[in-house]
């Protein structure tokens, strides 16, 4: 019958492996550990990707009141025209036949609808500080393009949502046709200050928008 003061416990055993293994485990435990920090590590290229996206998000401003979703879609040649409530329908065919002066451009071609939202919005705002009553916007017709009219499509929609706009029409075809609108910009504080003055206090009567 064998010693039982010879015989090895379980127990025994295992504090005997941890022993002689003590070395070797714990390295093939960094090892993976470290193969599976650099397997999850983003690329060159992911890192790009996401350093554009935060500077595009801080980037954008007060234009993010225009939206980027999908819009009605126009036509390439369709006429565009809309007037807010109360401009008068005399003011409006002033502004479709050209009877405004055209005091500012912005040129929308080859830009992406982003863009062209970052732009648009920051024309309209230069209008208004600076008192200009009629301004042209260049957008084009998208005849050629994969999604026709598209961009023509979301200015149509834009200026609608922009506050400072009152009214916009296609252009006639010497200023661009249907690729480009005449746009009337609601008159600045300053502006209908000077109007009532003008007019003994009243509003000028040929314009509703005085009051706008």
């Amino acid at each position: 019958m064998a010693d039982d003061s010879d015989s090895i416990e379980p127990d025994d055993d295992e504090d005997l492996f941890r022993t002689e293994m003590g070395d070797v485990a714990p390295l093939k435990q960094t090892v993976a550990a470290r193969q599976t920090r650099v397997a999850f590590e983003p690329t060159p290229a992911q890192l790009e990707r996401r350093y554009q996206a935060e500077c595009d998000r801080r980037a954008e401003g007060d234009e993010r009141a225009l939206t980027l979703a999908e819009v009605e879609r126009v036509e390439p040649r369709a006429e565009l025209a809309w007037r807010q409530d109360g401009v008068q329908l005399g003011v409006f065919n002033k502004l479709k036949t050209a009877g405004y002066d055209v005091e500012g451009r912005l040129d929308l071609h080859h830009m992406t609808v982003k863009e062209a939202r970052v732009a648009l919005w920051g024309f309209i705002v230069t209008a208004l500080e600076s008192d200009w009553r009629c301004v042209l916007i260049a957008h084009g017709r998208g005849e050629r393009s994969a999604t026709p009219a598209r961009l023509k499509s979301y200015v149509a929609h834009w200026l609608v949502e922009l506050p400072a706009v009152i009214a916009y029409h296609s252009a006639l075809p010497r200023h661009g046709g249907t690729g480009a609108s005449y746009v009337l910009v609601r008159k600045s504080k300053r502006m209908r200050n000077e109007t009532r003055e003008q007019h003994g206090g009243k509003a000028d009567g040929g314009d509703a928008q005085a009051e706008t």
